[in-house]
């Protein structure tokens, strides 16, 4: 058997004129930047951020108590500014990311809203629609036999014509050829004008 080879200037998976050239990257879109917060925000509210910003706080407070004068990059007599300042320029930048992240989550439970109440809409009028059909029904079958019928009516006639198809089937051979059952009276009981529906 002969090997195909694949060759790719007739990738069918690539478009005309981009098969031997590397795509330029596209710029960060708004949505992939939305989604950054999204994770700092998600990740900043958990207690593995806590447990890792306490660490991060005590190793700089011990290296720059313990650690030899020469080594040390923040004076423990001044307060620890430059802690202070990576703190404050932390706090400074998780507020704005937490409000991005809410606002992002906010469009997208106003857009469910708006789905949920066009699907609740589409439901309400495929059910008015539904019980118009069949208010429709039940006046078209009252009119064809100018009476009210009932369930129980229904079932009576059903019943009736299950054993006459039964007896039918018993009595004719295969291949003869079938007459339409004719119309059942009703037993006095299935009188529907004397039930309610």
């Amino acid at each position: 058997m002969a090997r195909v080879r694949r060759d790719t200037r007739d990738a069918l998976d690539a478009p005309l004129g981009r098969v031997g050239r590397r795509a330029r990257p596209s710029a960060p879109s708004r949505d992939r930047f939305g989604r950054a917060t999204e994770w700092v925000a998600r990740n900043m509210g958990t207690p593995w951020f806590l447990v890792g910003l306490s660490a991060f706080c005590a190793g700089w407070i011990l290296w720059n108590t313990l650690a030899a004068e020469d080594l040390r990059f923040d004076s423990a007599a001044f307060g620890f500014t430059a802690l202070t300042l990576v703190l404050s320029l932390q706090a400074s930048y998780a507020a704005p990311l937490i409000l991005l992240a809410q606002n992002r989550q906010d469009d997208r439970d106003r857009v469910q809203i708006e789905q949920d109440r066009q699907r609740a809409e589409r439901n309400l009028a495929d059910t008015e629609y539904l019980a118009r059909e069949i208010v429709a029904l039940r006046l078209s079958l009252t009119e064809m036999t100018d009476e009210v019928v009932t369930r129980d009516v229904l079932r009576h006639e059903l019943r009736a014509l299950l054993a006459e198809v039964g007896e039918r089937a018993d009595d004719e051979p295969d291949g003869a050829p079938r007459e339409r059952p004719a119309a059942r009276e009703r037993p006095a009981g299935a009188d529907p004008r004397s039930r309610e529906r």
